[in-house]
């Protein structure tokens, strides 16, 4: 009988949010499932308020950027028309490896189009366009992690 008042652990489920933590760089990380709560947790690292000396990006810093597929146009646009990420997860831009792209640059979107999927706790969590236009840029690769509010895609 004492069996039936412990709690059965899911370590797989464990070590998922344990690597979910790594690849966000969170320090914590609930979930609940029905009476089931797990909570992974770590001790933030210890942040100092030495100064960090930079060196001076190079004139040519612009072309050697984060990887981001862009037709140009000013960032401020980017910032304006971009759809953010509802989530911490992982993007991937196709339904299966190896699967044609939801999007590409220069494609016309209709409102409600699937943009790209983030990846979630092993849900799959389709982005949609929130209007019609045209996909100006990807900012981000097949397989990254994002974080809340990241900039995804912009669609003008």
């Amino acid at each position: 009988m004492a069996d039936e008042t412990h709690m059965k652990v899911d370590v797989e489920l464990v070590r998922q949010l344990a690597e979910l933590l790594d690849a966000t760089h969170l320090t914590e990380i609930e979930v609940e499932d029905g009476d089931r709560k797990i909570r992974v947790a770590r001790k933030a690292a210890a942040v100092t308020a030495a100064p960090v000396a930079y060196a001076p990006a190079p004139a040519a810093a612009p072309a050697t950027t984060p990887p981001v597929v862009d037709v140009g146009g000013p960032s401020a646009a980017v910032s304006a028309n971009a759809v953010r990420s509802p989530m911490v997860g992982t993007v991937y831009l196709a339904a299966d490896p190896g699967a044609k792209p939801f999007v590409s640059v220069g494609q016309s979107v209709a409102a409600g189009d699937t943009l790209l999927i983030v990846e979630a706790m092993k849900v799959m969590n389709p982005i949609t366009a929130p209007s019609a236009g045209t996909v100006k840029a990807v900012l981000v690769d097949n397989g990254q992690p994002v974080e809340f509010d990241q900039p995804l895609v912009v669609v003008e």
